[in-house]
């Protein structure tokens, strides 16, 4: 009776990932639905502990060290989510996403050790029928090489996006990361084929080449394309967890792992269409780092215009629509709360003011969603890439608040551009055009933007969350 029970309670947890993915599609609903699928996630977990039971009928027994992991991975989580900066959220989700292809690589690791008296089920592959050893260690290879690549890329990725690790290349990188995928597939090929009597050490061996390649893969590729490398990253784990639960024979670890692979895969896409780019230019382009970033550095002959405080708070106070387009430098001045301050004080004056968001503005998906919500910005204000430009031309004032390269007209206009062909939000549209920087440096993308030397552009520099605190006591003054 009770696998009975517990088979109910993984599709029960299976069903909460699914209504929580989809939740998770609208803003509004994504709070509750990030809560569903972790109330499935625990009931799948709490059914495993208590009702699971081997072909023998042995259940889990060691209960004192599996509530101790958790009990000690809920405390460090906890502490960690409530501490952490939304500048640093991206590099928290690659931390997080790396743990999770470490899981996965741990997992096949402890597995290989097992598979001299372990059970599996035969597989059958195009009419073959292959026995359990030679399909357990297929999913366990898989398991080891595209974890370990997750957890050595995703790490990676934390230096780089926490500044800690700069980009890396040399001439002929690429094909060394060719080699070295061919040479740990072919490894996984002949022992597969050798098993039991290859030696054990190759296993190994194609561990540590995987670790390898996962460090070399992310190393020459630059942050401007973190975004996509997160996502493609985030599906890599997804699909090794869900060896884990072809493992298993655990229908709910598999339907996790294929719900977190697919949406990963989906993601990475979306993200190279919002960047014009296929994945193949973005994995071996060393787009934002290295020689690429270099280029167009400096605009010789630009000359670009300074706006004080005063004249932006009138141009602002004024206007009939005002369009914020928020970029990353929002979220190192952590003035998303000051930002939605001036908005209801705007709009106490009868302004309509809305925000641009630009699919890869940040530095992972949806990082201005998740700034903007932190300060209440209500989620019917948030104007995709296609509905704000197409309010952009019916615009008094844009006002730009640390975003550089998502709206950077070389994309349209400059075929020599290394971003030509990205779409961007056309803000050059709008009648007016307020940019908050630090300083002329370029973007991330290390590219210098055409924006800042337009006509109707004005440069208001500083910190953004001292500029928005001025601007209101300003415009509380007219």
């Amino acid at each position: 009776m009770e696998p009975s029970i517990l088979t109910l309670l993984y599709l029960i947890g299976s069903v909460t990932f699914i209504i929580g993915l989809k939740m998770l599609s609208n803003p509004a609903s994504a709070r509750n639905g990030n809560l569903i699928a972790a109330a499935g996630m625990s009931i799948a977990i709490l059914g495993t502990i208590f009702l699971y039971e081997d072909e023998e009928g042995n259940r889990l027994h060691n209960h004192l060290w599996i509530f101790g992991g958790i009990i000690l991975g809920a405390i460090i989580g906890t502490l960690g989510a409530k501490k952490i900066k939304m500048t640093a959220m991206p590099e928290m989700v690659s931390m997080f996403n790396g743990m999770g292809g470490a899981c996965a690589a741990l997992i096949s690791i402890v597995e290989f050790n097992h598979l001299g008296y372990t059970t599996f089920p035969p597989l059958t592959l195009g009419g073959l029928h292959v026995s359990f050893e030679t399909s357990t260690l297929i999913i366990i290879l898989a398991g080891v090489i595209i974890g370990s690549v997750s957890f050595a890329g995703s790490m990676i990725a934390w230096g780089k996006l926490n500044g800690s690790i700069k980009d890396f290349s040399f001439k002929g990188q690429h094909i060394v990361n060719i080699i070295f995928l061919l040479l740990i597939l072919g490894l996984a090929v002949y022992l597969v084929l050798n098993f039991p009597t290859a030696d054990n050490l190759l296993f190994y061996a194609v561990l540590t080449l995987a670790l390898l390649y996962g460090v070399l893969f992310v190393m020459p590729i630059g942050g401007a394309d973190m975004p996509v490398v997160i996502s493609l990253l985030n599906s890599f784990t997804g699909v090794a967890a869900a060896c884990g639960g072809f493992l298993y024979n655990n229908k709910v670890m598999l339907t996790g792992g294929i719900l977190v692979g697919a949406a990963g895969t989906l993601l990475t896409i979306l993200m190279c269409k919002a960047m014009n780019r296929s994945l193949k230019n973005v994995l071996i382009g060393s787009f934002g780092g290295g020689a690429t970033a270099a280029a167009g550095v400096t605009k010789t002959g630009g000359h670009y215009k300074e706006i004080n405080l005063s004249d932006a708070a009138v141009v602002l106070s004024f206007a009939n629509k005002v369009l914020v387009v928020p970029g990353y430098g929002l979220a190192v001045a952590q003035a998303q709360h000051a930002c939605h301050e001036l908005e209801k004080l705007l709009e106490a004056k009868g302004v309509d003011v809305k925000y641009a968001i630009h699919p890869v503005a940040g530095r992972m998906p949806g990082h201005m969603n998740v700034l903007l919500a932190e300060a209440d910005v209500s989620y019917e204000k948030l104007l995709e890439m296609e509905q704000a430009n197409d309010e952009f031309p019916t615009t008094d004032v844009v006002l730009v608040l640390g975003a550089n390269d998502v709206v950077n007209p070389a994309a349209k206009s400059d075929p020599s551009s290394p971003i030509y062909g990205m779409p961007i939000l056309e803000v050059e549209q709008a009648k007016n055009v307020i940019v908050n920087k630090r300083s002329m440096k370029p973007g991330y993308a290390g590219i210098e933007n055409d924006l800042f030397f337009r006509p109707k552009t004005s440069m208001l520099f500083g910190d953004a969350k001292k500029v928005l605190q001025d601007l209101i006591g300003e415009i509380k003054q007219l």
